[in-house]
């Protein structure tokens, strides 16, 4: 079947695992954050993160006391944990490189297509890591938890205009397939290799790249998304 030929106007990017390399930067974080318990705990904590890569540090930490150790989460067991982790991750997420030929893509894409971030990182931290990292330049809105991607995404179409099929975004979550498919807008799954657990469960992907250049390559052909 030939393809449709698509105008794609801004391209959506999560950021931890599809820009910067910081994945397992949160992951030792939240073992970390639970050292205390036994080994199959951490194991289990450390599976669900990996598994729910788009949700926010609030949702995993609920989820984690509830359905995980069951223990009862006080706010200011709550709102320590939060402080813990932010301290334990900012400094690694700032430091962390990026991507091989991410940046070359932003710059020669900033002035073709709106782009924007989309994070479950809380807004206030991502925007800092972004402004940091130097790469706040390149982007049209920086945003972040505790809205869910969904909401995000329909954020960002209703801002600005934009048709949901002329968006693409870019995640490497199970989280950021559905949020995408819940607001409409075009997904293209970043993989990888030897993760551990099953990325993306039970999803129907139509693009799927492991690197920035095989994006490029995408766009450029105008296919069927």
């Amino acid at each position: 079947m030939q393809g449709v030929c698509i105008l794609i106007r801004a391209i959506i990017f999560d950021f931890d695992g599809v820009i910067a390399d910081s994945n397992n930067v949160k992951t030792q974080a939240f073992v970390k954050l639970f050292d205390g318990y036994p080994d199959d705990i951490k194991d289990t904590i450390r599976k669900f993160h990996l598994q729910n890569g788009g949700m926010s540090r609030f949702d995993k930490l609920r989820f984690i006391y509830c359905s995980i150790i069951n223990e009862p989460l006080s706010e200011e067991r709550f709102n320590m944990l939060c402080r813990d982790f932010r301290n334990f991750v900012i400094e690694g997420v700032i430091n962390a490189p990026l991507f091989d030929g991410v940046e070359k893509f932003l710059e020669r894409n900033r002035n073709k297509y709106g782009l924007y971030i989309v994070s479950g990182t809380p807004e206030e931290e991502i925007r800092e890591i972004v402004r940091r990292k130097k790469l706040d330049k390149y982007f049209l809105g920086i945003y972040g938890s505790p809205r869910s991607k969904k909401l995000l995404l329909e954020y960002v179409l209703n801002e600005n205009n934009y048709a949901p099929q002329e968006v693409v975004f870019l995640g490497d979550s199970i989280n950021d397939y559905e949020g995408a498919k819940c607001a409409g807008v075009r997904f293209v799954a970043k993989l990888f290799d030897n993760l551990g657990v099953e990325q993306f469960p039970g999803a129907e992907l139509k693009v799927k790249i492991r690197n920035i250049r095989e994006l490029g390559r995408y766009l450029n052909k105008r296919g069927e998304f």
